[in-house]
């Protein structure tokens, strides 16, 4: 403890920096952050930028730059990655930022940091193009934690040949996340020809009655094969889960 008061006294250690590690978190006007999770968790901290103003948004991923090196954004929109990047380019000119617009994902970097790197693979699956954003979020967190995502899309069971097509690519992965709308049914399907744990990831895309997930969820909790479910349209714990599997895969591999 002394050694990092003497740092900020030294102004060698920002104040925010010093918090998160004696506490674990960082405060600010706009929360909390929990520098800490990646290390505690194996997860890292994603900020949540629906319900928050695009300023809270900016000052949380200033503070998880400087705390942590990286900061991971989920659900942004156009004003939140705006605000993040005037807020860089201002405070923190060294640091880059990535955005996929499709998965509302933001991940800005400082140059010094690395990402993990695991020896494991994990597939992430689509029924159609409709069900990119929940899995396009899963996907950057699994690339953030470090493994090797290999993305097999359009693969609904509309047509059963193009998951029979690929039955080779889900075969070889470790771990895969499924994402479908409408009735929910290529979880199953996936499930009931791979060996690999399989996360069911409902999507709110279908018509009418049970459209907005409810009919998905509803078949993926009731699969025939055995699979796990995420919430709708939780491409972040999907991700997470799959990312924590594909850790104890990479470690019993020795990497």
């Amino acid at each position: 403890m002394r050694d990092i008061l003497e740092s900020v006294a030294a102004g060698e250690l920002s104040p925010a920096t010093a918090e998160a590690r004696l506490s674990g978190y960082a405060s600010t006007d706009a929360g909390r952050f929990d520098a800490a999770r990646e290390h505690r968790r194996g997860v890292p901290e994603a900020i949540l930028a629906d319900g928050k103003t695009p300023e809270e948004t900016a000052s949380l991923v200033l503070t998880a730059l400087e705390t942590t090196g990286r900061a991971l954004v989920t659900r942004t929109d156009e004003a939140d990655v705006a605000a993040v990047r005037a807020r860089v380019d201002a405070e923190a000119p060294d640091a880059t930022v990535e955005t996929d617009e499709r998965a509302r994902t933001l991940v800005a970097r400082a140059p010094d940091h690395e990402r993990p790197s695991l020896d494991a693979t994990v597939a992430v699956v689509t029924a159609g193009t409709s069900d990119a954003a929940a899995a396009g979020e899963a996907t950057t967190v699994l690339r953030e934690m470090g493994a090797t995502v290999d993305r097999i899309d359009d693969v609904g069971v509309a047509n059963i040949d193009r998951v029979l097509d690929q039955r080779e690519a889900l075969r070889a992965a470790d771990v895969l996340v499924v994402a479908a709308g409408r009735e929910g049914a290529l979880p199953t399907v996936v499930a009931g020809m791979v060996d690999a744990p399989v996360i069911a990831l409902p999507v709110a895309v279908g018509y009418g009655f049970g459209g907005d997930g409810d009919a998905a969820l509803a078949g993926m909790l009731q699969s025939c094969s055995v699979l796990s479910v995420v919430n709708v349209d939780a491409g972040f714990v999907a991700g997470a889960q799959a990312g924590l599997i594909a850790r104890a895969v990479s470690a019993a591999r020795g990497a």
